[in-house]
C-alpha cells in the first residue's frame, strides 16, 4: 500500500514519461510517426496510417537496448532478433496505430493548455519548485529531443490513456464474486508427485544410423549456418570524446554561479501515518464502519501522541508501513498522494493530522522531522558538473568532427586508416556476426549489420557508411574475413542429433508408462515402482516448487473423493502423476486483504477490458503488413 500511495501520486501516465525522458530517439523516429517523414519503405498499413520500415528497425533496436541493459551478461541477441520477438515489435506498432485511428475516429483530442498543463507538472522540468522552461529544454536536449518532438509524442500517448481510460473505468468486480475467487485461490491442496523421468527408458529407446540420416536429410534447415563476417571498425562517439577533455577549476566554478539554482535541494519531511483501508466502490455502511474507526484510533493519537507507532502497529492496514510504526521516510514534494502531501507540508514538527482522506481511506499523519530546502555547495557538484562540461564540449567536438568522419570513411573507401589517423581513433576487431546480431554492442545495429552485408563490402571490399548506432556514436566497418551460408555437415551433428531422437522416443514411452500408470491409480490400483514425494500443502498463491503446468493440473483435478489422482506432461519430457490427498479452506479473510486481492482481480479485469477492446478495434480496422519490406528491415 505505501508503494501504491507513491506511485498514484505520478498517476498511469507520469510511467510513459519517465519512458519518454530516459530513453533516447532517434531525430528520425517521432517526427516521421507525426508527420509522415521520409523513414524507408512501408512496413504495414493499419487504417490508412503508415508503419515506416525506419520506425520499425528504431522501435527494435530500442527494444534490444533495453533488455541487453536490464539482462546484462545473460542478454542472447539471436533471441532478441528472433522472429517472435520481431513480431510482438511489429504488433505492437499495429497497436498503437489501431487505437489512435479510433480515437481520431472518435474525435477525441489534447488541447494545447492540457499538454501544456500536464508537462508543467513533470518535476524533471522543475528549478526552485516550478516549471523552467530552459531546464525543459536542457533536459530534452541531453536525451537527443526538441521540445517539438517531445511534445508531439506526449500528445499522442495522453490521446491513447484517455481512450482507453474510457472503457477500463467500467471494470468491477462483484463482492461475492471476489470473494468466490479468492476463496479459490487461497484454497490448500495436500499433494505429492511422482515423476516419470526420460531417463529411466533411454535404454529402451534404439536410434538406428538410417534414422538419424533420414531425419538429416528431411531437416536441412536445423543444421544451416548463416553467412558470416569479421570486421575491423572505428567509433567516433562524444563518450570516447569526453575523455580527452579537460576542464579547469575556473570553467566549474563559473559553471556553479550561472547556474547556482540548479544546485538546490527541495525541502523534504519525514512522517509517519495509520491507514484505515476504504475502497473505491466501498459500500455505504462500510465508509461509515471505517469513518468511525478512523475517529476512534484518531483520538487516541491525540491523546497520546508518544504511542503513534505503536498505535500505527495495532491499527494501520498499510502493509507496507505498519511494522516500522507508520514510518514512510523522507519525502520530497510529489512523492505522495495530493492530499497527503497538503496536509504533510503544512505542518510542525511534532504534529498530529486530522483525518485525511485518499483513494486508499483515512489517514491520521504525525509529522517526525523537516529538512530544509539548501543549497548544495561547489564541492559537493563539482565532479557532477565537470562531466556535465565535458560532456558538453565533446558534444562540440564530436559535432565538428562527424561530417568529417563520414566524408573520409566515404571518400578514401579502401582502408580505415587515413580517418583514424587524422582523428585519433583506434581500429578494432570484431568476433564473428551475421546479418542478424552481433557480441558486440555497438555492431548489433540493424542499419550497420545490414550496410555490412552488401555487394560494396562484401565483394569490392570498401568501407561500410557512418552509422550512428546510438545517439552521438558513429561507426564505421570494412571486411576482415568471409563465410559464406553452409549446412554443418552430418559427421558434425550426428552424435548430438542421435542423442535427441533418443531423448524424444524415451520422452514418448515415459509418457505413455505415465497415463497407463494413471489409468490404473484412477481405477484404485497401486502400480509398482512409483517414488511418491513427501506430502506438502500448496494453493495457488503458495505453489512451492511445483511447475506451473503441475500445479494447474492439481487444481483442475476433481477432489470430491480423496485420494484423486490426476498427470500431466513435463515441458522438459516425461510424465508427472500427483495425488491430491486433503483440501483445507482457509479464511475468513481481514478486510484489507480483501480488498487488496479485490484490487487484483479489478486490475486483471481492466487488462480483459483494454484487450478485449483492442480486439474488437482490429477486427474493423484494415491492417496490412508488407512482408517483403518486412523481410528487408530484418535482414
Amino acid at each position: 500500500m505505501l508503494e501504491a500511495i507513491r506511485v498514484h501520486a505520478q498517476g498511469k501516465i507520469a510511467k510513459v514519461i519517465l519512458v519518454l525522458i530516459t530513453i533516447p530517439f532517434a531525430l528520425w523516429g517521432v517526427d516521421s510517426y507525426m508527420k509522415g517523414g521520409s523513414g524507408g519503405p512501408v512496413v504495414a498499413s493499419v487504417g490508412g496510417m503508415e508503419i515506416l520500415q525506419n520506425e520499425f528497425a528504431n522501435t527494435l533496436k530500442d527494444q534490444q537496448e533495453r533488455m541487453r541493459s536490464t539482462l546484462g551478461k545473460n542478454y542472447d541477441p539471436s533471441v532478441m532478433d528472433s522472429p517472435e520477438i520481431r513480431k510482438s515489435v511489429l504488433d505492437g506498432l499495429i497497436n498503437q496505430r489501431v487505437l489512435l485511428a479510433d480515437a481520431t475516429r472518435e474525435g477525441l483530442a489534447v488541447s494545447d493548455a492540457q499538454l501544456a498543463k500536464f508537462i508543467s507538472g513533470i518535476e524533471a522540468f522543475w528549478e526552485n519548485g516550478t516549471f523552467s522552461h530552459a531546464r525543459y529544454e536542457s533536459v530534452l536536449r541531453q536525451q537527443n529531443m526538441t521540445p517539438g518532438q517531445f511534445e508531439q509524442r506526449l500528445r499522442q500517448d495522453l490521446l491513447l490513456q484517455t481512450a482507453q481510460e474510457g472503457v477500463i473505468r467500467n471494470a468491477f468486480i462483484p463482492k461475492v464474486v471476489a470473494d468466490t475467487l479468492i476463496r479459490i485461490n487461497e484454497q490448500e491442496r495436500e499433494t505429492s508427485q511422482a515423476v516419470i523421468q526420460i531417463e529411466q527408458f533411454m535404454s529402451q529407446a534404439k536410434i538406428e544410423a538410417a534414422a538419424i540420416k533420414d531425419y538429416y536429410e528431411k531437416h536441412q534447415d536445423e543444421f544451416k549456418l548463416p553467412e558470416q563476417a569479421r570486421l575491423e571498425y572505428v567509433v567516433l562517439s562524444a563518450e570516447n570524446l569526453a575523455e580527452q577533455v579537460t576542464v579547469s577549476e575556473e570553467e566549474v566554478a563559473a559553471y556553479y554561479k550561472e547556474h547556482a539554482t540548479q544546485f538546490g535541494q527541495p525541502e523534504e519531511r519525514q512522517a509517519s501515518h495509520i491507514l484505515i483501508n476504504l475502497a473505491a466502490n466501498a459500500s455505504a455502511a462500510d465508509k461509515t464502519a471505517a469513518l468511525d474507526k478512523a475517529r476512534k484510533v484518531l483520538q487516541e493519537a491525540k491523546k497520546s501522541p508518544d504511542n503513534f507507532a505503536q498505535l500505527a502497529k495495532q491499527y494501520s492496514q498499510d502493509s507496507g508501513s505498519a511494522a516500522q510504526g507508520g514510518d514512510l521516510g523522507y519525502f520530497g514534494r510529489g512523492a505522495m498522494v495530493k492530499s497527503f502531501e497538503d496536509t504533510a507540508f503544512k505542518m510542525a514538527a511534532g504534529e498530529i493530522s486530522d483525518l485525511v482522506q485518499s483513494e486508499f481511506g483515512y489517514h491520521i499523519i504525525k509529522l517526525t522531522a523537516i529538512k530544509p530546502a539548501k543549497l548544495r555547495t561547489l564541492q559537493d557538484v563539482h565532479d557532477e558538473i565537470s562531466l556535465e562540461l565535458k560532456k558538453q564540449q565533446a558534444g562540440k567536438k564530436f559535432a565538428e568532427n562527424a561530417e568529417n568522419f563520414s566524408n573520409m570513411v566515404y571518400e578514401q573507401a579502401d582502408s580505415l586508416a587515413p580517418v583514424a589517423q587524422q582523428l585519433g581513433l583506434k581500429i578494432v576487431q570484431s568476433g564473428w556476426l551475421t546479418r542478424m546480431a552481433s557480441d558486440t554492442p555497438l555492431l548489433n545495429n540493424p542499419k550497420l549489420l545490414q550496410a555490412v552485408f552488401t555487394e560494396e563490402v562484401l565483394k569490392n571490399k570498401r568501407n561500410t557508411e557512418a552509422v550512428e548506432v546510438v545517439p552521438n556514436t558513429l561507426v564505421a566497418a570494412r571486411l576482415l574475413e568471409y563465410k559464406a551460408a553452409s549446412v554443418r555437415p552430418m559427421d558434425e551433428v550426428a552424435a548430438a542429433l542421435e542423442q535427441r531422437l533418443q531423448r524424444q522416443q524415451a520422452s514418448v514411452l515415459a509418457v505413455k508408462w505415465g497415463k497407463d500408470a494413471l489409468a490404473q491409480l484412477q481405477q484404485g490400483n497401486s502400480p509398482a515402482g512409483l517414488n511418491w514425494s513427501p506430502s506438502q500443502l500448496v494453493s495457488r498463491s503458495k505453489p512451492a516448487d511445483l511447475a506451473p503446468e503441475v500445479l494447474k493440473e492439481t487444481f483442475r483435478a476433481k477432489a470430491d473423493k480423496l485420494p484423486a489422482f490426476t498427470g500431466v506432461e513435463n515441458k522438459q519430457g516425461g510424465f508427472t502423476l500427483v495425488k491430491v490427498s486433503k483440501l483445507v479452506e482457509t479464511g475468513p479473510f481481514e478486510e484489507g486483504r480483501k480488498q487488496a486481492y479485490a484490487q487484483r482481480f479489478a486490475s486483471m479485469l481492466e487488462r480483459e477490458y483494454a484487450a478485449a477492446y483492442l480486439s474488437s478495434l482490429k477486427q474493423k480496422t484494415k491492417v496490412e503488413i508488407r512482408k517483403d519490406a518486412l523481410e528487408k528491415t530484418e535482414r
